[in-house]
């Protein structure tokens, strides 16, 4: 296991502080600047589980209030909403500093039978023939400042493969429909919770730029500001994030300063494993006058 498969297993293992009080680290995240959204979603949803047994969460729904400061630890404060029959219901509370940066509810369900159906996985190319995200990265680190070079490079622990890469600095205005393949080897053999913690820290990525793609504009042309603003995942089964799974995103709209988008998470045979939804900011910079 490397360094950084083993950095964001132990970032989603928050540690019990009081009842139904945890902690988790800030730092060893996508991003430096600021907590990687995924990450405090994760972390959410592993402190609730361990408030919960015998059970896999179906559905949350989280709302980002603040960005969350990588140097700090952030503190999770569980509400026991409802213990049911066959749900279990659960709101959590992240904060850092005495303010809150994120709310969220989560559910958990009894394992039932029922009836079945879902929307055939999308055909497209598979993993094994498509550049990963460092190469894609190393082809283009000349072209920004070297101070960042080291952030930019570093192994990262999500094995990202797209399906349609474009170009990070001058895109061309693209269908907002895109599917990446994504995994961790590392995690193979961890808990079925644990499982839907990185799966739920996974799914933040690359999804709001399902957003930008029609207009031209990626993270890295400087011209937008964005930030997510709430974020939403409907588990359909148990997951195995060792193996390949398909993200196909899409962005059915735009406006006002925010984008909204949807995704579906297929494993490699095809089963739907989640469904995701999220709006974020994504506001044009202007320039100086």
């Amino acid at each position: 296991m490397s360094e950084a498969h083993e950095t964001l297993l132990n970032l989603l293992q928050v540690e019990p502080l009081e009842v139904d009080l945890f902690r988790g680290t800030g730092q060893g995240g996508e991003t430096p600047t600021r907590i990687f959204g995924g990450q405090v979603i994760g972390q959410a949803l592993a402190a609730a589980y361990q408030t919960v047994e015998e059970r896999l969460c179906h559905s949350l729904h989280a709302y980002f209030i603040r960005p969350g400061d990588p140097e700090t630890p952030v503190i999770y404060q569980v509400d026991r909403a409802r213990d049911g029959g066959s749900f279990t219901t659960r709101r959590v509370v992240a904060i850092q500093k005495g303010r809150q940066i994120l709310n969220m509810s989560a559910s958990f369900q009894v394992d039932e039978e029922g009836w079945s159906h879902q929307h055939a996985m999308p055909q497209v190319e598979g993993p094994e023939e498509l550049a990963d995200r460092e190469t894609l990265r190393a082809t283009v680190a000349d072209r920004i400042p070297e101070k960042y070079h080291a952030e930019f490079l570093r192994p990262r622990p999500i094995d990202i493969r797209e399906v349609a890469p474009r170009d990070f600095f001058t895109p061309e205005p693209a269908d907002d429909v895109n599917h990446l393949w994504f995994r961790m080897a590392a995690a193979k053999g961890i808990s079925p919770a644990l499982q839907h913690c990185l799966l739920a820290y996974a799914s933040d990525m690359n999804l709001l730029g399902s957003s930008l793609r029609p207009h031209g504009q990626t993270w890295f042309t400087g011209q937008v500001m964005s930030a997510s603003l709430d974020h939403a995942i409907w588990f359909h089964g148990p997951a195995q994030f060792s193996d390949w799974h398909l993200y196909t995103m899409e962005s059915p709209w735009s406006g006002g300063g925010r984008g909204f988008n949807r995704g579906m998470i297929y494993n490699r045979d095809g089963t739907l494993i989640a469904s995701v939804a999220q709006e974020g900011l994504i506001r044009p910079i202007k320039a100086k006058s």
